[in-house]
């Protein structure tokens, strides 16, 4: 399995996850392996599925990342054909890249984070990656993505693209705080997976994480006018686009977001979140 992937770990929040790029199908259903407050993993080239939940089940046991990469390939006699990276509870990364896995391949180990690659277009794909996860002001799941689209753009898997994924788990931070399932998106057959995986995930951001910069507000009276001929566009707003936000709009505006799951994002003052907004007029093919 060609592929390029992170996995990574934010010591402030506890946040373990994965992101992976493939030309293969399905890259998320085979690559990432995570487990809040135990570790993720993930095993490509000629992947061994088998490592993900036995890994996970030794780093519960307390071992660290380079213990347990050395567990794992200790009894694999295919394992120059292997590449694995790891990262533990406590941040230590470990990474391995087999002697036959085909070129170019790679990897690099970081603080809280482990690239590694093969059948990339070159070492600038790894080094990229790694750059951008450091640099990647935000939560862990921001610094996975981005991380992913240097990776992409810098060349990425030199026979093409087909699947993206991200997971990252956090406990209790998944629907409702019955799971831990803070980001779960997989991206199995597109053209441009990576870009494919980021639309996906601002919906998701959008509905489901409660992140918003405070100041990232916008007042409805001074935005109406765009709200109603965005609304009228999308079917919502049956009235004149007059540009002064009144019972009606507000009906339509709540219709609108219940609509496309986002009540949990509406606000009772009178403001609306920057985010919010522009999701909407880019629905509706407007340019703020």
């Amino acid at each position: 399995m060609a592929t390029y992937s992170i996995v990574g770990f934010d010591p402030e929040k506890g946040d373990l996850g994965v992101a992976v790029a493939s030309k293969f199908i399905a890259s998320g259903a085979i690559v990432p392996w995570v487990k809040a407050r135990v570790g993720a993993i993930a095993s490509q080239a000629l992947a061994n599925p088998s490592y993900g939940p036995r890994g996970l089940m030794l780093l519960e046991k307390g071992m660290s990342a380079r213990s347990v990469l050395e567990a794992l390939l200790s009894d694999d006699p295919l394992r120059e054909h292997r590449q694995v990276g790891i990262v533990d509870s406590k941040g230590e990364a470990a990474a391995f890249t087999g002697k036959e896995c085909y070129p170019y391949a790679g990897h690099i180990v970081g603080n809280y984070y482990s690239v590694q690659g093969n059948i990339l277009t070159g070492a600038d794909v790894l080094e990229a990656m790694a750059k951008a996860f450091e640099s990647t002001r935000g939560e862990l799941v921001d610094k996975l993505l981005s991380a992913l689209e240097a990776g992409d753009r810098a060349g990425g898997d030199k026979r093409g693209k087909q699947s993206a994924a991200v997971i990252v788990l956090r406990e209790k931070g998944g629907y409702l705080g019955l799971t831990d399932k803070y980001v779960d998106l997989r991206v199995d057959d597109h053209p441009e997976p990576v870009k494919e995986l980021r639309r996906i995930f601002e919906i998701w951001d959008l509905t489901l994480l409660n992140r918003e910069n405070p100041s990232d507000v916008v007042r409805k009276q001074d935005v109406a006018r765009s709200v109603q001929t965005a609304l009228r566009r999308l079917g919502f707003y049956k009235g004149d686009v007059t540009g002064e936000w009144n019972k009606e709009t507000e009906k339509a505006f709540t219709d609108w977001a219940n609509m496309n799951n986002f009540e949990n994002k509406l606000r009772v003052d009178e403001y609306i979140w920057g985010t919010l907004y522009r999701f909407l007029l880019k629905q509706a093919g407007i340019n703020d």
